[in-house]
Order: structure tokens, then C-alpha cells, then sequence
């Protein structure tokens, strides 16, 4: 911009902007849409508004009776409407002034939710593919008005004059482009006929292409010969039903595990979800496929459905939804949330007929997606009820449902995280514990919400005390026996907080089982850094958190025959290498990351162990 002149406006008088117009259309032109194919699609989505003002205009004509017509020989792209049209007042109001559209008009003020467009910027997207823009229109307001000509050029300027009606005999407008050499991508025959069948083939204006070679197939074919597939009337609901997940397949690229019809009549949208047969990462969120009016709005729509239904993408069209600017993304409004919300049923209501009427189907469903459905049933109380004893969870019996895994077992006991399941997986399975692995997302949570489901089975946490007091003692004379050896492997292992014990338990391969909870290293992780800062303010703070330090525990098993040979050990040293061994290894069973002071210690316990063994042979 440029600032005016200083001798015109004395100091403290408002000044007025003065707009740069070449870089105006640079920036609206090449920064506001992504990616130069959405001329088309602007020109026209102008087109669709026009005919929606000429029906307004001609309400008995029929939706059939005008239409739009493309045409592109390489040479030029040319885009024809039979609607409204504009007089030469409305080109000076409407096309030389940037961000007024003739939707806005008063006199179809009311009727605004009809067109596409609102924003009046559209026809600036012509500019990423051509320097200079044609257009012929006649008015159907005013029939007698003359044709009238304007032609806009990247650096701003413009031109109107008006034309013999001959030059335009019917009532509408055409806009013609003479692309740039280096928009040739976007501008061949081929693509307009491409980028027209994608962004208009749900239109339900009739619209035609011309490749300018005469023919009648090919390219020169109907871009939208038939209805959206939900509009139509077929044989039976099998028929319908098969077309649908063809229609889906088609714009989607896979067979879905099912097609959910979508009809919100208070906003005008139909459509449909397609289930997706394979697993989707939990978070990862697809883009869904949402027409306005029939013109393709967004590949990408995320905010049309919740989070949590990541199991499903949708192509959708609708009557009340809103546009941002760029058309390219939904505005976010009371209208979208209120979209989102009524989808989001529509989903439950197809998972509560899947699980009342087809088990077939609900059983490959929560095969795929149980991850989903566990993140709906944590905030939806009528899901948890439904499919709480049909999902899926890791426990000791194996993958398995909570109702099967229930009736086996009449406390169920939840780990609070993976590791501590890996911990104790094989032992408390032989000692008869049924344990879930809670350490997934939603699992620990939705395992002790089965009550609700089912009152007579009761849910508690694991604690390291319940599994220990399931693992038999040994007799008296043989923990005598072994009191030295567990003495000096308490010594070696007191800087991990650890305690030693000799049990027995199942099953025997086992030498080892390390009993340390997350929460229990925490406490003793935070009890070491108040001594460390003792004295000080943030040494107060811990100090004054500091509970009773919990221990963990190695538990030898005394039916494990290296165990039994360790034990008789009367080497100090060799003792206490045997016993760092022997908690390096359970430590790396139970699958959690490994402190720095562990792995040196597997480390040297190793090598101490074979230069052991060594000198023994030599």
C-alpha cells in the first residue's frame, strides 16, 4: 500500500488505505487456496450460484432446464452458465470490487443458505492459472439489458464495455481463460475433464464437457450423469445396500466392513460412513469427503466426526453447512457441532444393531477396531453396557473377552501398567491369579467398571503382596540352609532397595521373579533425591512428601535348579556375583526400562561370572 498525500490530509484527520491491487490478487490469488486445481472448482461453484438465483428468479422452471458447460481444447478453458447473469451496474458493484459478492445482494438476502459461496473472492483463484480473465454476461433481471463485457487482469486493472444483445442471446455468463504457459498442467483437455468429475459429479445442475474435438464419448461425456448413489431408488435392500459399499469402494479405495447410511434432514445431509475392514493406529484421524450443495468441499474434513471414530470415513453432502473462505474446510459453528453430535449417534445406533442382530459382524468389528470402541465406551455409558463383555483384553488366559475371562475367574486382578503385567504374567497364571494387563489406554479403567456389568465379579489391583502370598514358602531347614547365601544377596542388592526371599513357585524354568512396581521405584527415586538435598528448600519440599520407601523384592524359586546350586554357594564374591545375576536377569524379564546402574550391572556380573568359570577350567 501507499500512503497519501500529507499536504491533503492535515495532521489528526483520518486517512483512508490505499490498496496495492496487484498484490492484493498476488496474495489472495496464491496464498489463499492450496493448490492452483481449485480455479475450476470456483468458477464453477460461481456457475451452481447463478442457476440457484435463476431458479429463485424462475421458480417454475425445472432444476433440469439450464445447466453449465465446459469447455477446454488446450488453447482455452471456457465455463458457461444459463443463470442470473449480470448487468453493467452489477459487474462495476460486484467484479471490481474485491470481497463483495452478488450473493449479498438485498434483494436475495434471505435466500443467502442457497448459494455456495458467500465471500465474493472466488473468481481471483482464475488468476493462478491465467493473467487475465473474460467475461461475457446478460442479465435475466433485466431482459432488455444489453450483454456486457469485462475483462480483469492480474495487475488490477479492468475493463467493461457493453455488447449487442446478439452477442449473448440468452441470459447467463461465461468466463473464459487463456492459461499461462506454465499452467498447461492444470489447464489440458484431460484434467479440466478430471478436475470437473471430481469436484462436480455430485451437482445437481446438469454439467457437460467439450474438448473442442466434436466427439460425444469420451471427454465428452456427461461430468455428472448420474445422482449421488444415496438419492437413488433401487430393486431391493440388498441392491442398495451392495451400491452403496461399491460407491464407497470407488471413492475410497477399499471394501468396507460395512456402509452406514447418514440423513440428517434438519441440515440437509446425506451420505454414508464406510467401515474400514483393518486396524487404524489409535489418534490417527482420516479426512472425510463433504459436498456443499453437491460441490466437493474437503477430501479432508476432520472436524465432521468425533475423535473417537476413527474407524469410519465418510462422504457426505449438505445443505447447511458453512464454508470458510478458501471453500476449501468447514467453518466452525453451532451448525457443525450440532452435525458432529447427531453423526456421532448415528454411529453408536449402527454399533448397538451390530451387537443386538449380527454378532458375525460385531465380532470382525471389534477384531479391527477395539481400540475404538474402548475409547467410546469410557464416555458413553449405554456403549459400555452393550460391548464392555465383548471386548478384547491381554490376561493371563490370553487374549480373551472380560465375560469369559470372568466366569474362569471371581476376582479379577488389573495390573496398572504393561510392565507389571510382563512381571507376573507366567507365575500368577500358574498359581490360578487371573491378572488383566491394564496398561494399555482405556483398559485399566473399563476393567474396573465390570461390576457394573456383571455385580457378581470383583475387580482390585494387583499389589505385590497378592501375587507373593500365592507363592509357597520353603521348609524351614532348607531357609536355614540358604541363610547365608540370601544375607549376602541382600547386601549386594541393597543399593537397588531390594530385598531377597526364597519361595516356591510354578513354573519351574523360572529361576527368578522381580516384584517392584512403578510407583514403588517412584517413592524411592523421590526418597533419594530429598537425601540428596537435604538442607535445602527443595529437599524440605520432598522431605516433607517422603512416605515409608517401598522395597522391591527378588523372589529366588527354590524349584529352579540353578537356584538350588547358587544357594549352596560358600564363595562371598561368587555369591554376590550370582545373586546380581540373577536380579540382572528377572530385572530384564520384566520387560521395564533398565536404570543406568542395572545395566552395569548385568554387565559386570556377566564378565565376573565368566572370568569365573575360566579360571574353574583352567
Amino acid at each position: 500500500m501507499t500512503l497519501p498525500d500529507t499536504a491533503a490530509n492535515p495532521a489528526g484527520a483520518d486517512r483512508t488505505f490505499q490498496v496495492d491491487l496487484r498484490g492484493l490478487v498476488d496474495l489472495l490469488s496464491h496464498h489463499l487456496y492450496s493448490s492452483p486445481r481449485v480455479y475450476l472448482r470456483e468458477l464453477m461453484q460461481n456457475a451452481v450460484d447463478a442457476l440457484t438465483a435463476r431458479h429463485a428468479l424462475e421458480p417454475p422452471a425445472p432444476a433440469d432446464a439450464f445447466g453449465i458447460r465446459l469447455y477446454a481444447d488446450g488453447s482455452v478453458v471456457r465455463v458457461e452458465d444459463d443463470g442470473v447473469g449480470l448487468t453493467e451496474a452489477d459487474v462495476h458493484t460486484f467484479l471490481a470490487t474485491i470481497g463483495r459478492s452478488s450473493k449479498r445482494a438485498e434483494r436475495i438476502a434471505e435466500q443467502r443458505a442457497d448459494f455456495i459461496g458467500q465471500f465474493g473472492i472466488g473468481l481471483l483463484s482464475c488468476f493462478l492459472v491465467a493473467d487475465e480473465i473474460h467475461v461475457l454476461s446478460r442479465s435475466a433481471r433485466t431482459p432488455d439489458a444489453p450483454a456486457v463485457e469485462w475483462r480483469g487482469r492480474g495487475d488490477g486493472s479492468y475493463t467493461v464495455r457493453t455488447l449487442p444483445a446478439s452477442a449473448r442471446p440468452r441470459p447467463g455468463t461465461t468466463v473464459t481463460l487463456t492459461p499461462r504457459a506454465d499452467a498447461a498442467e492444470w489447464t489440458r483437455p484431460a484434467q479440466v475433464h478430471t478436475l470437473a468429475r471430481h469436484f462436480g459429479s455430485l451437482l445437481r445442475h446438469p454439467v457437460t464437457f467439450d474438448d473442442g474435438t466434436g466427439g460425444t464419448g469420451g471427454l465428452g461425456a456427461s461430468v455428472n450423469p448420474e445422482s449421488a448413489p444415496w438419492s437413488r431408488t433401487y430393486p431391493t435392500p440388498g441392491a442398495r445396500s451392495r451400491a452403496l459399499a461399491a460407491y464407497g469402494e470407488e471413492v475410497f479405495g477399499f471394501t468396507p466392513l460395512d456402509t452406514i447410511e447418514l440423513d440428517l434432514p434438519a441440515v440437509g445431509l446425506k451420505g454414508i460412513a464406510c467401515v474400514l475392514p483393518e486396524t487404524v493406529p489409535a489418534g490417527r484421524r482420516h479426512g472425510h469427503r463433504v459436498h456443499v450443495k453437491g460441490m466437493l468441499l474437503s477430501e479432508q474434513a476432520e472436524e465432521i466426526l468425533p475423535e473417537w471414530a476413527f474407524f469410519v470415513r465418510c462422504v457426505v453432502d449438505a445443505e447447511s453447512l458453512r464454508p470458510t473462505a478458501s471453500r476449501e474446510s468447514l467453518y466452525e459453528d453451532d451448525t457443525l457441532a450440532a452435525v458432529r453430535d447427531a453423526l456421532a449417534e448415528r454411529l453408536r445406533a449402527w454399533i448397538a444393531r451390530a451387537a443386538a442382530s449380527d454378532p458375525d459382524l460385531l465380532h470382525r468389528f471389534l477384531q479391527a477396531h477395539h481400540l475404538a470402541v474402548k475409547s467410546l465406551a469410557v464416555h458413553d455409558d449405554e456403549i459400555l453396557r452393550m460391548l464392555l463383555p465383548w471386548l478384547p483384553f491381554e490376561t493371563t488366559d490370553g487374549h480373551t473377552t472380560l465375560d469369559e475371562f470372568a466366569r474362569t475367574h471371581r476376582t479379577v486382578l488389573v495390573t496398572s501398567s504393561v510392565e507389571e503385567f510382563r512381571q507376573v504374567a507366567a507365575i500368577a497364571s500358574a498359581a490360578g491369579l487371573g491378572v488383566v494387563n491394564g496398561g494399555y489406554t482405556y483398559d485399566r479403567e473399563l476393567v474396573h467398571r465390570l461390576p457394573e456389568i456383571r455385580p457378581e465379579a470383583a475387580v482390585a489391583d494387583l499389589d505385590p503382596a497378592t501375587l507373593t502370598a500365592h507363592l509357597d514358602p520353603v521348609d524351614r531347614e532348607t531357609e536355614l540352609a540358604a541363610a547365608a547365601y540370601l544375607a549376602q544377596a541382600r547386601d549386594a542388592l541393597a543399593v537397588f532397595d531390594c530385598d531377597v526371599a526364597l519361595r516356591t513357585f510354578q513354573p519351574a524354568s523360572a529361576p527368578a521373579l522381580l516384584v517392584d512396581s512403578r510407583e514403588a521405584r517412584h517413592e524411592r527415586t523421590r526418597s533419594q533425591l530429598a537425601r540428596e538435598q537435604e538442607g535445602g528448600l527443595w529437599g524440605d519440599i520432598l522431605g516433607a512428601l517422603r512416605q515409608e520407601a517401598p522395597r522391591a523384592q527378588l523372589i529366588l524359586n527354590q524349584l529352579n535348579p540353578l537356584v538350588r546350586t547358587a544357594v549352596t554357594i560358600d564363595e562371598p564374591e561368587l555369591a554376590r556375583t550370582s545373586a546380581e545375576a540373577l536380579y540382572g536377569q528377572a530385572a530384564m524379564l520384566s520387560r521395564r526400562p533398565l536404570r543406568p546402574a542395572e545395566s552395569s550391572l548385568i554387565n559386570r556380573s556377566f564378565l565376573d561370572l565368566l572370568a569365573h568359570a575360566l579360571r574353574k577350567d583352567s
